[in-house]
């Protein structure tokens, strides 16, 4: 589809997709009235304010309660100086500054060609996605993870790796599945990169610990064991490879065991792979949706861990295919299959944001980004000026650690593929299973991931 050439024409078609977007937010995807958000903040109300213990709350007339790790309580304390409002506020602001930090890491310096019309064109995009809807509407944290992992990719791949580890450090201690990336950073051998990881979540958890010693004894002796305490295994929002077998009544755990060791195989030699090719963008991205396949429970709004592999699909040149996956995650095609995904339908409609995850582990391209940088590297540099008299100045600060040459920023520029996990070895400094998240209340909307344990 071609730009309006006028800005009058641009905005005619922004005011459509808007409308369009707004109305179809409105009535296909239901709220799901800021639940999570409430789990946390009645949680660290009842502990601080009224002598309760973290795991024991419940929301009023339901059966769920806090089920991350204990630090996460320990960074939510600040709610407990506000009213609920103010914590939904502030939980939609710092969700839009994760979101921004995502998109401009993903993105790239391409991100300055978009304009106003490109970025509001991509808020709509964004806005459609089911997992990014969901994140917002629950209040949950899954943006703020993700841009913690995806900042310390950054910092690693742009030579700034002295504290590289710890965002990821402090994202595995909130909840379990960024663990997953420390994983990343050992295949990678960044030995330092995953001691600052290991150490900083370590360090968080010891200090929750410290605050709240008994929670943390329960956390880690039985809450984490108790896959129960989450919800319905089989319930439709689950789109885990645990899922996709309890929906199909497989409740052992050896095949399941068996799956997860098949799938991280798979991961540790693509990323590896990724990581050879100087491909980090890839790397990161085929971690993300290894860590949605082999956690328990993967509810949709965990799969903004996949917004990375989109990317790297349109920078790779496989717009159409990243364009068609990420239609289908905007559908909500699974809770078709809501009261009964038996049958070869249910099987296979009941999952599909699983063989998504699955196709994307598999057949995401590997090493075509470094690949296309080194071929616009070459090409760049067969059309550089003549030598001039500041060659050697210009060249001797080009070999300085950790800064591009004038040449490279050029080709990132026109490509918008030199930044973020992606970028190639010369810069690179590299890269849960998670058996708990905040819980839903049962109700009858079957879209609500907030129906997906038994009454």
């Amino acid at each position: 589809m071609r730009t309006p050439a006028t800005d009058r024409g641009r905005l005619l078609v922004l005011g459509c997709l808007v409308a369009a977007v707004t109305l179809f937010t409105a009535t296909v995807p239901l709220l799901r009235d800021w639940f999570d958000l409430r789990v946390y903040y009645g949680t660290v109300n009842t502990w601080i304010h009224h002598g309760g213990r973290v795991y024991d709350y419940r929301v009023p007339g339901t059966p769920y309660g806090f089920t991350y790790p204990p630090f996460a309580a320990v960074t939510m304390l600040p709610m407990a100086l506000v009213g609920l409002r103010t914590a939904i506020v502030a939980a939609l602001l710092l969700n839009l500054a994760a979101l921004a930090v995502v998109v401009r890491v993903l993105a790239g310096p391409g991100r300055r060609r978009l304009g106003w019309y490109g970025a509001v064109l991509a808020a709509c995009v964004l806005a459609l996605f089911e997992p990014l809807r969901d994140t917002f509407s629950f209040g949950q944290v899954n943006l703020l993870l993700l841009a913690l992992v995806l900042a310390d990719a950054w910092l690693l791949v742009n030579g700034r790796g002295r504290w590289a580890g710890a965002g990821i450090g402090l994202a595995a201690a909130v909840k379990l599945t960024p663990a997953v990336f420390i994983g990343l950073l050992l295949v990678a051998r960044r030995w330092r990169a995953a001691a600052v990881a290991a150490g900083v979540a370590a360090g968080a958890t010891a200090l929750a610990a410290l605050v709240a010693p008994d929670a943390s004894r329960f956390y880690w002796t039985r809450a984490l064991w108790d896959t129960g305490r989450v919800g319905r295994l089989d319930y439709v929002s689950n789109q885990s490879l645990q899922g996709v077998l309890a929906r199909l009544g497989v409740e052992s755990k050896a095949v399941w065991a068996v799956l997860v060791a098949v799938v991280l195989c798979v991961w540790a030699r693509r990323a590896r792979r990724a990581v050879d090719a100087g491909d980090w963008q890839t790397a990161f991205a085929l971690t993300g949706a290894a860590a949605c396949l082999v956690s328990p429970v993967t509810w949709v709004h965990h799969l903004v861990w996949l917004l990375p592999s989109f990317a790297v699909l349109i920078r790779a040149g496989h717009p159409r295919v990243a364009g068609a996956l990420y239609a289908v995650l905007c559908t909500s095609v699974v809770w078709l299959w809501f009261d009964d995904a038996s049958g070869i339908d249910g099987f296979l409609g009941s999952n599909t944001y699983t063989w998504v995850t699955l196709g994307l582990l598999l057949f995401l391209p590997v090493g075509q980004l470094s690949a296309e940088r080194r071929r616009a590297s070459h090409s760049a540099s067969q059309t550089e000026d003549p030598p001039s008299t500041a060659a050697p100045a210009i060249t001797a600060a080009s070999d300085q650690p950790g800064r591009p040459s004038p040449a490279a920023t050029a080709t990132e520029g026109a490509t918008g593929s030199a930044t973020g996990p992606g970028a190639g070895r010369a810069r690179s400094r590299s890269a849960s299973s998670e058996p708990t998240d905040s819980t839903r209340p049962p109700a009858a909307n079957p879209q609500s991931s907030s129906a997906r344990a038994s009454s």
